[in-house]
């Protein structure tokens, strides 16, 4: 799936925010050091990052970033949709004295070590060394705001919000701009730019625009006219900060010989060998497996040596799997093909959800993950033929009529149970009337949708991705999509309160006893809000 061009990428594979912290240990002579974990991590997968890493929770920090920590930090850049429901994502982060931003990336797909480093320049840090990874390959986009966070506990600095808000900002733009041109070429206009601007204090946005246009035309970029307003105007504000251009342009200077082809990887490899305790260079590669890509700042050849070298035509989206677009994201992310498949990943090493108990729900209230854990039992009734299950939230006549294979049924659970999330976490907050409402809760008017969509039901063009429209398709009749379409909504009416004549529990359900000879709904009210509740 292509990102998008919007202001909305940012989440971030190191997703490392301020989450729970481990107990601090002794700042070091030199700085604290510290890791962050993505919290959606298995046990297993976040010992195999500190192997990575090559350390252990006695020597540094360690942060464990959820999905919550990510909204909190990101929503006002990008839809919730796209943040997700798992963080994944690592970093270990050292503050240095000198040698500018030094940065390496493991199974980070689209964004790069150079990318990270021009913007976390931005971000008002100066000296630093990062490694930013993964156990499986994602696209990385949300690291810049997990070092940034890292940074802020290991050094004890406050960075300035306005700056880290534009370095995000930056990291948006740019990546946005590699899926067109490359990224090797979208960093090199937005790094020159940025150190043209800086370096001869340029306010003026008319010469800002003049400076971008002849460094894109140097360097036979081509951009549209959209592009250019965009990088004029992230630069317009970059201007405004009154950056010391000498505390960046170690940084910036070695991004750019990285991005243009000048730089002397005998130089840089001489840089690191100065510092024996360097993070960037001791990392333990076997613990991630075979067929890692990998970058670095100070090994400018590692990108083309294990195939991560401007990758500007991956689809993959963030580590998350949307909630909104699950069918585009579930391929977001690719893990090694020799990983081990029990933990959700396919031989073919997609990153996808394959279960719903793979869905993750911690970031919710209490009284929301009480909710969601009634819509997996109703799924796994309803999709899947578990009538026990089904009895659980419906009532003891319940029955599954509609007979769906289990590889349907299981994908249409995850993608119910995955809009579900997306609206529980903070979806509704963003819901805006419209006068045409069937229902009271913001909820059950963003479901009702939203599930229209899924079944196939009254489609309306809203530009959705094709795979998120019917995606029960032809071997499903219509008369069984419409039903369970009715069924799905009667139970999230009951389990708010609501009901409406529109949205009955379907007129198919009827009680097996020929003796009743009934054909009113099996499912009496009394018994589904006495489950709901």
């Amino acid at each position: 799936m292509k990102k998008s061009k919007l202001l909305a990428a940012l989440v971030c594979s190191a997703s490392m925010l301020i989450g729970s912290v481990v107990p601090s240990v002794p700042a070091m002579a030199d700085a604290m050091k510290v890791v962050t974990l993505g919290a959606d991590l298995s046990e297993d997968q976040k010992n195999t990052m500190l192997r990575y890493f090559k350390v252990d929770s006695s020597q540094v920090q360690i942060i464990y970033v959820t999905n919550q920590d990510e909204r909190d930090h990101l929503s006002s850049y990008v839809p919730l949709e796209q943040i997700g429901t798992r963080t994944v994502s690592c970093a270990y982060v050292k503050p240095t004295t000198s040698g500018g931003i030094k940065v390496r990336t493991a199974n980070l797909n689209w964004v790069t070590c150079n990318m990270i480093a021009s913007s976390l320049s931005t971000s008002g840090v100066t000296n630093c060394e990062v490694v930013a990874a993964c156990p499986f390959e994602v696209s990385g986009t949300g690291a810049l705001t997990g070092i940034q966070m890292a940074y802020e506990t290991a050094s004890g600095e406050k960075l300035d919000e306005t700056k880290k808000k534009l370095a995000t900002e930056e990291m948006v733009v740019t990546g946005n701009l590699a899926d067109s041109v490359g990224q090797n070429d979208a960093t090199t206009v937005i790094n020159q730019a940025k150190m043209q601007v800086i370096a001869d204090n340029v306010q003026n946005a008319d010469d800002i625009y003049n400076i971008v246009v002849n460094i894109s035309n140097n360097n036979n970029v081509s951009l549209t006219d959209d592009e250019l307003n965009t990088i004029v105007s992230l630069l317009t504000q970059i201007a405004q900060q009154n950056y010391d251009y000498s505390e960046m342009q170690e940084t910036l200077e070695r991004v750019n010989d990285n991005v243009t082809g000048q730089a002397d990887e005998s130089t840089a490899a001489d840089s690191s060998e100065e510092d024996p305790d360097s993070i960037v260079d001791d990392v333990d590669q076997s613990a991630l497996g075979d067929n890692v890509i990998e970058s670095s700042t100070e090994d400018p050849g590692l990108a083309e040596e294990t195939g991560a070298s401007d990758s500007s035509d991956s689809e993959d989206w963030e580590e998350y799997p949307t909630s909104d677009d699950s069918s585009d994201s579930s391929d977001a992310n690719t893990e090694d093909a020799a990983a081990d498949t029990s933990d959700g990943t396919d031989e073919s090493g997609s990153d996808e959800i394959t279960d719903i108990s793979q869905l993750n729900a911690d970031f919710l209230d209490e009284d929301a993950q009480a909710k969601f854990e009634k819509a997996k039992t109703f799924c796994q009734g309803e999709y899947e033929g578990d009538e026990d299950a089904l009895r659980q939230v419906m009532g003891d006549d319940a029955a599954a009529l509609v007979t769906l294979d289990s590889d349907t049924a299981n994908k249409l659970s995850i993608q119910v149970l995955e809009k579900y999330l997306g609206i529980l976490g903070n979806g509704a907050v963003t819901y805006s009337a419209d006068g045409t409402e069937k229902y009271m809760t913001p909820e059950l008017n963003m479901l009702d949708e939203q599930l229209k969509k899924l079944f196939g039901i009254d489609i309306i063009d809203d530009g959705s991705s094709i795979e998120d429209i019917d995606i029960l398709g032809a071997d499903v009749s219509d008369e069984d999509k419409d039903t369970l379409y009715k069924d799905t909504m009667k139970f999230f009416e009951n389990l708010y309160g609501e009901t409406t004549d529109s949205a009955e529990y379907s007129d198919a359900v009827v009680d097996d006893s020929a003796a009743d000879g009934a054909g009113e709904d099996s499912y009496s009210e009394d018994t589904i809000e006495d489950a709901a509740e």
